[in-house]
């Protein structure tokens, strides 16, 4: 039964595959005649908007595919583009701040070259701005020869203040815009002078000026350098310049009048200063120092220092 089976599915494929030979022969035959060529040209006309709307697609998908890869690929080097911008923008950045600080330190050599004194140069590393404090820390101390009492100057030049702490390699400086410094300064159209004050609010007070004086605004106002008598030296060397007048304020009754002054550093963004080594305000050393005149007939043994009659009072001022 199952060998009867197999026999008919054998001849039917058999068959077939006659059939369909047959009928490939016949239209091979009858598709060069022209009816059949005819025949063709109508359905290639009738399929043609089909075709082409077919083809317009396949050419959208391509080209959206291509488009997809384009923008990828933009993606990638937009990425890459924007690294780099940030790269050279951080690069720039340092080149300019660098620039920056070449330009204050050149300005600083230049002050140190004309300043008169031997100085050394810091870098301030800490700063105490509070509501009643304006102290700077910088990173210089005694191993660079830095001693309690030193003046300290910014760029210009400027006045900034006095070393008032000193350790190894650091030291505190007190500056002129803290409530506690006070410094005798002269103005420079008339030579008047006065008690300069520090405050918090961004100016100074210059104290005690006598009030005969016409006080001109933008002059300057420098250092005095008043000697104390006795050959005690004012703390600050004469004509450091300590900023600009910015305002008076006279009282018609009064003998004295108030200035105040712009400092001429920029004290709250103090970077870079000069630390004077070399020069040494208040009391000279005790060699130097003159000693009271004996009483009596008595003489001085030799090598003693000179003696000086005692003043009745130091004058005003530091």
């Amino acid at each position: 039964m199952t060998a009867l089976l197999n026999d008919r599915r054998t001849r039917r494929r058999s068959i077939a595959y006659t059939v369909l030979l047959a009928t490939c022969l016949v239209l091979m035959v009858f598709s060069s005649s022209p009816p059949i060529q005819e025949l063709q040209k109508g359905v290639a006309f009738a399929f043609k908007p089909v075709q082409t709307a077919v083809d317009s697609v396949a050419q959208g998908v391509g080209s959206l595919i291509a488009t997809i890869g384009e923008i990828d690929t933009l993606r990638r080097t937009n990425d890459q583009l924007t690294s780099e911008n940030a790269t050279l923008s951080t690069e720039n950045a340092q080149a300019k701040e660098v620039e920056r600080e070449n330009q204050i330190l050149t300005g600083l050599l230049q002050v140190q070259s004309g300043l008169g004194f031997q100085s050394v140069a810091s870098t301030v590393i800490g700063r105490e701005t509070s509501e009643f404090r304006r102290v700077v820390t910088i990173d210089v101390g005694t191993d660079r020869g830095i001693v309690v009492g030193d003046v300290v100057v910014a760029d210009g030049g400027a006045l900034a203040g006095r070393v008032t702490d000193v350790a190894g390699d650091s030291a505190t400086v007190l500056l002129i815009n803290d409530t506690s410094s006070t410094v005798i300064g002269q103005l420079g159209s008339n030579q008047a002078t006065g008690s300069v004050i520090g405050q918090l609010g961004g100016v100074l007070v210059m104290e005690n000026v006598d009030s005969t004086e016409r006080v001109q605004i933008n002059d300057q106002v420098v250092t005095a350098g008043i000697d104390l008598g006795n050959g005690v030296r004012s703390p600050f060397p004469k004509g450091l310049l300590i900023g600009t007048v910015v305002d008076d304020q006279r009282d018609a009754n009064a003998v004295v009048q108030t200035v105040f002054i712009q400092p001429a550093a920029n004290l709250d963004k103090l970077e870079y200063v000069l630390v004077i080594t070399s020069y040494k305000g208040g009391l000279p050393p005790v060699d130097q120092q003159a000693v009271p005149c004996p009483t009596g007939s008595a003489t001085l043994p030799t090598g003693e220092q000179p003696c000086v009659i005692a003043s009745p009072s130091l004058a005003p001022g530091s």
